[in-house]
């Protein structure tokens, strides 16, 4: 490949890498932030406990496509002497869990029941959350990638999947190892972090972005590296493209496959979810590729690079603006209660007016993300 040809597939990769990161991040506004949690359509909506829907399709995305990055940047990482190049992994995994945990505690205080504040206690917040699993993967890949590269990379896809079915079968309870209560993840982190610092929003002390099941969505980060080696060997092309197909209907066909015996699972992350979810990222990204590099059909992509080009910071504001638009009141209500209620409910059906308002507020954080790229504002870690 020459030094031209190389250049031109690792520009036109980062393209497609920005709009399917912008595509994951816009879509993944709008389930967060739906008018009412109980007006949902059901794409929109994760799969109750087993099963697989559109919205469980989102949080390995950003997985993958994390790993996507990494194929591009771990040149410049393994040319580091070892000792910055652990302070470089180190600070931004630290840097991105303490904004996410931080996240879970805003807006810092509650009120009492005569409208006092009371500030809360950092300590007794939630531990975990989407970027606290974010960091711990980027770290675990980081270093997986930088010991052994790819062949160790495609070593502990294997063992990480393989090995994660018999440990919770094994040591989940007997009756029902799958189950919410009696799972191995629930146990571990019980144990390890303790069920006040657990998400609660299953109706008990289980957490959907625990230990346990971190070690499986390792895995989609180090899927998405692979790729994106494989792609900047291949280039983009006809041939790619292919390939990228063919392997996604295989990982979702074997995944559904492994789903009579090992259910997928987003909450508990087991494997045949990480394989269901690969698969259906090497199709999206096959067709991203076809459309953006083979045919040259870009004019519409720029809507997307801007969720794209400032993911972390879109999505730190798209967390807090909304609960600001809950702390303001206005009259009897609040901003976000008189802006959902006379722009959507006052004419639409619960379901409808739930979801135009996920995307009008999807659309503001777009505005954001737009003022920021005319501004040159890219906020990287």
């Amino acid at each position: 490949m020459s030094i031209d040809h190389q250049a031109k597939v690792l520009s036109n990769r980062y393209l497609a890498l920005d709009v399917f990161r912008g595509i994951t991040l816009a879509f993944m506004i709008i389930v967060n932030t739906p008018g009412s949690w109980n007006a949902l359509y059901a794409p929109l909506a994760h799969a109750s406990w087993h099963g697989f829907t559109p919205t469980d399709l989102i949080f390995p995305t950003f997985l993958f496509v994390v790993g996507n990055a990494m194929s591009f940047a771990m040149k410049k990482l393994n040319e580091m002497p070892a000792g910055q190049f652990y302070r470089k992994v180190i600070k931004r995994t630290v840097l991105i869990f303490l904004i996410g945990w931080l996240l879970n505690a805003f807006p810092f205080y509650d009120l009492g029941p005569s409208g006092e504040i009371i500030w809360k206690n950092l300590f007794e917040v939630r531990l975990l959350g989407v970027l606290q699993r974010i960091a711990l993967c980027y770290f675990a890949a980081a270093l997986i990638l930088y010991w052994g590269g790819e062949k160790l990379g495609w070593i502990f896809c294997g063992a990480a999947l393989l090995l994660y079915w018999p440990i919770l079968y094994f040591f989940g309870d007997a009756d029902d190892p799958y189950a919410l209560a009696t799972n191995a993840a629930t146990k571990l982190d019980l144990i390890l972090i303790g069920a006040d610092r657990l998400y609660m929003g299953e109706g008990i002390a289980f957490d959907p972005e625990g230990l346990l099941s971190t070690l499986p969505s390792i895995v989609n980060v180090i899927a998405g590296y692979l790729v994106g080696k494989m792609i900047q060997r291949k280039g983009n092309t006809v041939k790619t493209v292919q390939t990228l197909l063919i392997g996604g209907v295989v990982l979702i066909a074997a995944a559904y496959a492994w789903d009579l015996v090992f259910p997928i699972n987003k909450k508990l992350w087991t494997s045949s979810y990480v394989l269901v979810t690969v698969g259906w990222d090497l199709v999206i990204l096959a067709g991203l590729i076809f459309m953006i590099e083979v045919r040259n059909k870009k004019s519409w992509t720029y809507f997307f690079e801007v969720f794209g080009k400032n993911t972390l910071a879109l999505y730190v504001f798209a967390w807090i603006v909304v609960d600001i638009f809950a702390l303001i009141p206005v009259g009897e209500t609040t901003l976000r209660g008189l802006y959902y209620d006379t722009l959507f409910t006052s004419w639409l059906d619960p379901k409808a007016a739930s979801f135009f308002f996920s995307l009008s507020y999807m659309l503001l954080i777009w505005l954001i993300g737009w003022w920021m790229d005319r501004k040159k504002i890219y906020i990287k870690l």
